[in-house]
């Protein structure tokens, strides 16, 4: 029950904080879409290798609690 409490809280904290709502502004879209062909790139690779280490943690902690529930079923 705190486990349930504590995960809602947090997803509550974290849909009213100001910056979640401005992650699809346009005045970033035209910015970034007004630069070079490099920079595009740049742009692009920087954003996979932000994604590459918090996917890889998600998925570990997924498998993690997957294990964990498929032991404890048994």
């Amino acid at each position: 029950m705190r486990l349930r409490f504590a995960l809602l809280t947090g997803f509550a904290v974290l849909g009213l904080a100001r910056g979640a709502y401005a992650q699809g502004c346009v005045l970033c879209y035209t910015t970034a879409s007004a630069t070079s062909a490099a920079a595009q790139r740049s742009l692009n690779l920087g954003i996979l290798a932000l994604l590459i280490p918090a996917l890889s943690m998600f998925l570990g902690v997924m498998f993690l609690l997957y294990r964990r529930a498929a032991s404890a079923a048994v």
